[in-house]
C-alpha cells in the first residue's frame, strides 16, 4: 500500500502540457520574460494558482531541424531533463501561490548530448526557483511591514 510521500512523482502527464492556443498566444506576445542558458531559451510567465503548478511546451524549430527524428530526439531530450528536474520549481511555485506558464525553445543547429540539456534546463529551472523564492520572500517583508504600521 503506497501513501502520499514527501517526494513528487516524476512524470509529466498531459496535465502539465501546454495545450490552449490563448495561452501559446499570451506567452509568445512579448511582454513576457525570458532566460537563457545555451542551447535553450526560456519563456515564461506567472499565472493564476491552478492545480497544476508548472505547464510546459517544448519547441525545436524545423530551421534548426529539417528531419522530424532529430527534432523529436531533441524534445525528447528536453522533457526527460524537465521531468527529473521539476520538482524544485513546483515547490517553490506551490509554496509561493503561483503557477507558471513555460516554454522550453532549442535555439542550436547542431545536435548536444542529452547531459548537456540536463544542465541547461536545471540551470534554467533553478534560476526560476530563486526568483521565485526571492518574490515570496519580498512579499512576506511588505506583509510584515504594512501589519507593522497598522
Amino acid at each position: 500500500m503506497t501513501t502520499a510521500s514527501a517526494t513528487p512523482r516524476m512524470t509529466f502527464g498531459k496535465k502539465e502540457h501546454v495545450v490552449s492556443k490563448k495561452t501559446l498566444e499570451r506567452l509568445f506576445n512579448g511582454s513576457n520574460r525570458s532566460m537563457v542558458a545555451y542551447p535553450i531559451r526560456m519563456v515564461y510567465m506567472s499565472v493564476a494558482p491552478e492545480e497544476t503548478p508548472v505547464k510546459v511546451l517544448v519547441s525545436v524549430s524545423k530551421r534548426h531541424f529539417k528531419r522530424a527524428v532529430k527534432r523529436n530526439r531533441v524534445k525528447r531530450q528536453i522533457r526527460e531533463a524537465y521531468r527529473r528536474q521539476k520538482a524544485e520549481l513546483a515547490t517553490a511555485a506551490a509554496e509561493a501561490n503561483l503557477s507558471y506558464n513555460i516554454a522550453f525553445i532549442y535555439m542550436s543547429d547542431e545536435l548536444h548530448p542529452s547531459s548537456a540539456i540536463h544542465e541547461s534546463v536545471g540551470r534554467l529551472l533553478t534560476r526560476l526557483s530563486e526568483k521565485t523564492t526571492r518574490r515570496q520572500e519580498a512579499e512576506k517583508t511588505k506583509d510584515n511591514d504594512e501589519n507593522s504600521r497598522q
